[in-house]
């Protein structure tokens, strides 16, 4: 049998379930890693409370129930004993119940020994566990008990003692020669031994070892591709002309205050990309209102001054207006010509020397002849293809990508391993400080008080709502529901409503009313999270804070403190949930500390958003944060297309970043 071998012997319905989950060959089979362990050499005492982290457990079922509510509904009970009689500490029984599922009806019945994995709940006075994982001891197979045994995720037509079974099977009958990688990234640690150790290890330290061995080789595989790409790009760019900077200085003499160092710095750091041969792949990433729209003005003039055009795509309509207007101020005095695509809007776009848009600049409406920057802003709104089909209108042309939602340092190597990485991680000077509080259950009245105070001295200020809507089964806020509310709060003033769900023309009116401050309290949804830039506005309540990520109370703060005046943002919670995140709101305002503590409370898998930055399918995405090993990755591929750039002597590899 060998790696490249289809499952030929299996069941077609067993076949057909593996086919599912992407498993069509050997190889494939043995790359399905479980997805936690069990270590049944011991098991959980049974608990005298709910709560807490889940537990497996040990039992013989000595009762079982069917329970009906109507035709189809209902639930199957049974009650589990713990093996050895009542533990000392803990209760000696518990109940374990599936809904809508009578089939286990028919798996599980009394006098079975179970073993069962879930969180313990509270159900009247009863612990309970629902839909727990579980399994009918049968007999004393060594594969399933008495030692750390694998859990994998669930197959149609193959349970988990089928699996471990199959795959034992296979580990057993496989030529080792056929599990080789295109290349080796530990030959001290063989990979058919890997193998052995990540599926049946001897111990919970050898499968951290497994699987650190099998993260080291994904992330190889990854930062493979991202080179791969590069120089490929490279190469189809060719010789850059020099570029002209002589607009550059044009504009820099017109501005009424000075560029922060870190601008200065990142503007130096473009120009010299721009110049060279190699295409220019930089991630330009700053705290919110640390002045990357200026930044990137900068390297679309010098784009402009060579004869050439450059693109700015924006995730939202509101964002890309704003860009647009703060372009035609600065631009048009010095004969740029500054056009905008979007959903509802073309200004000027045919011919425009600088164009701005939304989605609308990648669904052929735009026209670009002489393409040669890209600048995305707010990349991580976008998906890698959207990103991929404006960049692929010009030839080889520069990429400037933007990001305020702080990227923890550990991470930049890792999702951006093809970027090069500009900082700005100074504030413009003459913005006003930013005092965050969390108030838990504040009264109406203190913060209508509060507001008011702020408003008599021509201040704005934004109401912030989890939801658009009212909801049964989400205990949060509602502007829609708020907002009549506020309007009899605030009689003496202008007060409006802004949210996702809103026409992109009412949207438009409503958030320019506000910017000219004919409007001066806004209560709004999370549509304000980017690109709103309001000076006069220092005041900032969000309700059901503990509803929100880090990430975004951050880009949601970062709203306020936009002008000289002494800012507010205020964090409403319900005091049950949440705590820590707000914690950390409180204690700073810098994007990469709480980005950072981001990581530590959500883990790598949801801080990045898999999806939106490509690495969805990573199978080993906990070990993102190991800076190390993504630096060892990097080298060795890096190694590899130094030695043999084509990847003539590695099929497999060549193959893979071809794909």
């Amino acid at each position: 049998m060998r790696a490249e071998d289809e499952l030929d012997f299996l069941k077609e319905k067993e076949r057909a379930g593996l086919l599912k989950v992407g498993v069509q060959t050997v190889g494939d089979l043995l790359a399905f890693f479980p997805k936690r362990y069990e270590d049944r050499r011991q098991f959980d005492a049974f608990p005298a409370q709910a709560g807490g982290e889940p537990l497996c457990l040990r039992a013989t079922v000595v009762d079982s129930m069917q329970k009906r509510f109507g035709a189809k509904k209902g639930f199957y009970e049974v009650v589990l004993e713990q093996i050895g009689g009542c533990d000392v500490f803990g209760g000696g029984t518990l109940s374990c119940r599936w809904f809508n599922m009578p089939f286990v009806s028919k798996m599980v019945a009394v006098g079975h020994e179970v073993i069962v994995y879930g969180r313990v709940k509270d159900s009247g006075g009863r612990l309970i566990i629902e839909h727990p994982e579980f399994e009918i001891v049968e007999g004393g197979d060594s594969l399933h008990l008495d030692r750390v045994v694998p859990i994998y995720r669930g197959v149609s037509g193959l349970g988990q003692r089928k699996l471990r079974i199959l795959i034992a099977r296979v580990l057993e009958e496989v030529e080792e020669d056929s599990l080789a990688a295109g290349y080796d990234v530990d030959r001290s640690y063989p990979r058919a031994e890997a193998f052995r150790e990540i599926h049946f290890p001897d111990s919970l330290e050898q499968t951290e070892a497994a699987r650190r061995r099998f993260a080291l080789e994904e992330f190889f595989e990854m930062q493979l591709k991202v080179l791969w790409r590069r120089r490929r790009h490279d190469e189809l760019r060719g010789q850059q002309q020099g570029q002209k900077t002589a607009l550059l200085g044009e504009f820099y003499e017109s501005l009424p205050f000075d560029l922060t160092e870190a601008q200065k710095r990142s503007v130096r750091e473009i120009i010299a990309d721009m110049r060279s041969a190699r295409a220019m792949n930089r991630l330009l990433q700053g705290d919110v209102g640390s002045g990357k729209t200026f930044v990137a003005l900068c390297a679309m003039l010098m784009a402009v001054d060579s004869g050439k055009q450059a693109a700015l795509m924006a995730p939202t309509q509101i964002l890309a207006e704003q860009h647009w207007l703060t372009f035609c101020k600065w631009l048009q005095p010095l004969g740029v010509k500054v056009g905008l695509l979007t959903g509802a809007r073309d200004e000027e776009a045919t011919g425009a020397d600088i164009l701005i848009g939304t989605h609308a600049l990648i669904y052929d409406r735009a026209e670009f002849e002489r393409l040669s920057l890209v600048v995305i802003d707010e990349q991580h709104k976008f998906g890698v293809l959207q990103r991929g089909r404006l960049i692929q209108q010009g030839v080889a042309p520069d990429v400037l990508v933007m990001t305020a939602t702080p990227i923890p340092r550990t991470l930049t190597l890792t999702i951006y391993g093809d970027l090069d990485v500009s900082v700005l991680d100074e504030r413009p000077a003459g913005r006003g400080k930013i005092v965050t509080g969390v108030r838990v259950k504040p009264k109406i009245s203190d913060v209508t008080k509060f507001l008011k105070e702020e408003l008599a001295k021509g201040r704005q200020v934004y109401l912030v709502y989890p939801l658009v809507e009212g909801s049964e089964s989400v205990k949060a806020q509602a502007a829609t529901i708020e907002f009549p509310k506020w309007q009899k709060r605030f009689k003496n003033y202008e007060v409006e409503l802004l949210h996702g769900k809103m026409p992109p023309e009412e949207k438009d009116s409503v958030m320019g009313r506000f910017r000219e401050n004919e409007t001066q309290v806004l209560v709004a949804t999370t549509v304000i999270e980017v690109g709103v830039d309001v000076p006069n506005a220092n005041v900032m309540v969000i309700w059901n804070a503990e509803r929100f990520g880090l990430a975004q109370l951050h880009q949601l703060r970062g709203r306020i403190g936009r002008g000289e005046h002494k800012s507010y943002c205020v964090l409403s919670n319900d005091g049950k949930s949440g705590q820590e995140k707000l914690a950390v709101m409180a204690e700073t305002d810098d994007g990469f500390k709480i980005a950072e503590a981001d990581l530590k409370l959500r883990g790598p898998g949801e801080v990045l958003g898999t999806v939106q930055s490509g690495l969805a399918d990573l199978k080993f995405a906990e070990f993102l944060a190991d800076v190390e090993m993504v630096r060892e990755a990097r080298r060795l591929a890096d190694d590899v297309l130094s030695k043999d750039s084509s990847l003539e002597t590695y099929p497999r590899l060549r193959a893979l970043v071809s794909g």
